[in-house]
């Protein structure tokens, strides 16, 4: 199994996971003739997609799900409460899932969905499995439960959200209200949070700690680096960095 960043930040995500046969997006908040561009850069098309597993309707998160399946047909799968917020379920092929039923199969890969903290309808993130390796997904959530930490526990690698740094955020552009959601228990983790969950984990098993979803106002990437390597300090060589413009490379397991 592989894994690759599309772009992740407030303004698009999508992430290629593949395995065998199979070529899964998670997310797919770009317009379709930008996925296209970023898939080709991994020497992807977007006819290549097996299916699209959406994690929640914010507009980052779902902006161009409808044109790939429209022009494609590709399978979309997601919670009841986000397909009705995002208008998924009036797409052709949408599939259902509920998040607290266990997991389900797309072709050669498992996928765990679970239920996370978030100011969208009915948000999940996944766990995905292929043989023995387990990826583990979490952006978009405004604090990590106990749920989140042990569905966590055994994974081989992890995309984790480190959307801002608090003194940033504090002292940033945004007015109060968005500065209070983002920050809130519903809103987007911190580094300091990412960290935290991050050193309740087994590191030596983590073939890659991913880095995204950064805020480009209220983050820097050397920021998010320190707070994780200060959890997890013998990570250096394994810890990456996603970027919003540009795809990154492959991570294999």
């Amino acid at each position: 199994m592989r894994f690759a960043s599309l772009g992740s930040g407030s303004r698009g995500n999508a992430t290629l996971v593949e395995a065998g046969d199979t070529c899964l997006l998670i997310d797919c908040g770009f317009p379709l003739r930008e996925l296209e561009r970023r898939l080709g850069v991994l020497g992807r098309t977007a006819g290549d997609l097996s299916a699209i597993v959406v994690t929640h309707e914010h507009a980052d998160h779902v902006r161009g799900v409808g044109a790939t399946v429209r022009r494609h047909g590709t399978r979309v799968l997601s919670t009841r409460g986000t397909a009705r917020a995002g208008g998924l379920d009036e797409l052709p092929g949408w599939q259902p899932f509920d998040s607290h039923a266990g997991s389900l199969r797309v072709g050669d890969i498992e996928v765990l969905p679970y239920a996370v903290p978030h100011d969208a309808r009915e948000p999940c993130q996944f766990v995905l499995a292929s043989g023995r390796w387990r990826l583990g997904v979490l952006t978009d959530a405004g604090r990590v439960t106990p749920h989140i930490a042990q569905t966590l526990a055994t994974v081989d690698a992890l995309l984790l959200e480190c959307n801002h740094d608090p003194d940033m955020l504090a002292a940033g552009p945004y007015p109060p209200a968005l500065r209070a959601r983002v920050g809130g228990p519903l809103g987007h983790l911190s580094n300091g949070q990412a960290a935290a969950l991050l050193a309740q984990l087994d590191c030596g098993r983590l073939a890659h700690v991913v880095a995204g979803h950064l805020s480009e106002k209220n983050n820097r990437p050397v920021l998010a680096r320190a707070a994780l390597l200060e959890a997890a300090h013998t990570i250096g060589d394994r810890l990456a960095i996603l970027a919003q413009d540009a795809p990154s490379p492959w991570f294999t397991l």
